[in-house]
């Protein structure tokens, strides 16, 4: 027997055959959850960067890899969004023609009553007395029941809700994917490090890290503004030796929703986010920034900034650095900041997250900083490869290191909060079809649809007798309850 061709549009239809299957669909469903599982091992660019690079740092030989494979960007990578577009695909083809024919099915006539009632797995008989069958009329309209009346039978069918809650539940899936898919052309999302007193305008040079969607025009971003006021920690009373825990965390702000509106005071706690209409921003971290300044020989001011410092444990025990290109030779600075510091066998630490008693140790280093051939660098870590140590010390606030090429004046202490920022369009569909799947759902549940025949005839022995059958779609449901009330609507 000779192979069978199909030719190239009979695979084309078994192709979409295939894949709009409810089958093919929960496939995709459950290859898009263990997709997203290296987003959950590894850290992501625009949420973690700074993990990112220490994974980099940590795993030199395997980080490329699966850099290449975009495990560091996982919800933006081309095989997620190829999984994302099938399902999306799949669950188009499989509900559209399930609607239809549910539409259809809804407005047809519940079926005549079938030959053998015996057959069906619910089942009675009883004498007929002469109005039965206008009684079990009547308590069938009275449940909303959908009838077809003959001379001598009745069909009675409901539970079309039970199909509608499934098709509302795809549906749902469909438009949560569909909200998600707005966010990631249309939203945004970025992180920014803003210390006391300074101001952050949502433009994109003003973000240290920023992840656009596939389509989104930076210059459409919506121009508020803010100012941080002051930062606040209340830290949980812990016994000696335990790593203190915030208890409580607040940025006072000042916000403009557009550069021409009124200025409103707000404050900013973990899980209460400020909103611009659109974008949101939620506090997420928080550390210290120090406040340098930094002379040449000649006593010029060639560096005078807060520099973020940041905590490397719960103690909040902090590392900064900072690059002066602007003397002869060039400045770099090693620093570790203790706001409460201990000088033990073990190295500088922190014993105690406040500022009780702060001490900045530094490292000073003079030669080339490579910043002048363009390379981009990471400003907390300094290339020491062609630079030369010159010192170490210690400072406290208020204090002064005098070096061969000038001074470092520790002037003080600022606190920085660390913000993420996010705009996601499509927040608003998916949080409405989040709901809708869960009504789906419950339909799905607690509806039956299941049929009723009951019919009038003469028995074997020439008397009148009414039978009564019924029949759940699906097997699992209970109607025996409802069955035994039908059958005593038409005894009474």
């Amino acid at each position: 027997m000779s192979d069978i061709q199909i030719g190239p549009i009979g695979f084309l239809r078994w192709a979409w055959r295939t894949l709009t299957t409810m089958r093919t669909a929960l496939v995709l469903l459950l290859l898009l959850a263990i997709a997203a599982i290296p987003g959950s091992i590894y850290p992501q660019r625009g949420i973690s960067d700074a993990k990112v690079r220490d994974y980099f740092e940590a795993n030199p030989d395997l980080a490329p890899i699966l850099d290449r494979l975009s495990f560091f960007d996982v919800y933006g990578s081309p095989w997620f969004a190829a999984i994302y577009l099938l399902l999306m695909v799949s669950l188009v083809g499989c509900i559209v023609p399930r609607m239809r024919q549910h539409w259809i099915a809804m407005r047809a006539e519940p079926p005549a009553a079938p030959r053998n009632f015996t057959a069906l797995p619910h089942y009675a008989l009883y004498p007929a007395r002469g109005a039965e069958l206008a009684a079990i009329e009547t308590w069938l309209r009275r449940k909303r029941f959908r009838i077809k009346r003959e001379a001598d039978w009745i069909a009675a069918e409901k539970g079309f809700s039970r199909e509608s809650g499934n098709l509302l539940f795809h549906l749902s899936i469909l438009l949560v994917l569909f909200g998600v898919g707005i966010g990631a052309f249309g939203g945004y999302r970025g992180q920014v490090i803003i210390k006391e007193g300074d101001s952050f305008s949502n433009v994109l040079a003003q973000y240290d890290s920023f992840i656009p969607g596939s389509r989104l025009d930076p210059a459409s971003l919506q121009p508020f503004w803010i100012t941080l006021n002051r930062f606040d920690v209340t830290w949980e009373p812990t016994p000696e030796g335990i790593t203190p825990q915030p208890k409580d965390f607040r940025a006072y702000i000042t916000a403009k929703d557009t550069p021409d509106s009124k200025a409103r005071e707000q404050v900013v706690e973990v899980n209460r986010p400020i909103s611009f209409g659109g974008p949101s921003m939620f506090l997420v971290g928080h550390g210290y920034a120090l406040e340098l300044r930094i002379k040449d020989k000649a006593g010029n001011i060639v560096f005078d900034d807060n520099v973020v410092f940041l905590p490397r444990d719960g103690n909040f025990t902090s590392d900064g650095v900072v690059k002066v290109p602007d003397m002869t030779p060039q400045l770099g600075l090693r620093a570790i900041f203790a706001p409460t510091a201990v000088l033990d066998a073990s190295g500088v630490r922190s014993r105690y997250p406040d500022p009780v008693e702060p001490k900045l140790f530094l490292s000073a280093w003079t030669g080339d900083l490579g910043l002048d051939d363009g390379t981009p660098q990471n400003v907390f870590q300094l290339d020491t490869t062609n630079l030369t140590q010159i010192g170490l010390t210690e400072l406290a606030p208020g204090a002064v290191w005098s070096l061969p090429v000038g001074s470092v004046e520790f002037v003080g202490i600022k606190r920085f909060a660390t913000f993420n920022v996010n705009h996601d369009p499509g927040t608003t569909v998916a949080l409405a079809s989040s709901a809708l799947l869960m009504f789906g759902l419950l339909l799905m549940l607690y509806i039956q649809r299941r049929r009723y025949w009951i019919r009038g005839r003469i028995d074997a022995d020439g008397n009148p007798v009414i039978e009564i059958a019924g029949l759940a779609k699906n097997h699992m449901a209970n109607i025996e309850s409802e069955f035994a009330a039908l059958v005593s609507a038409g005894k009474e």
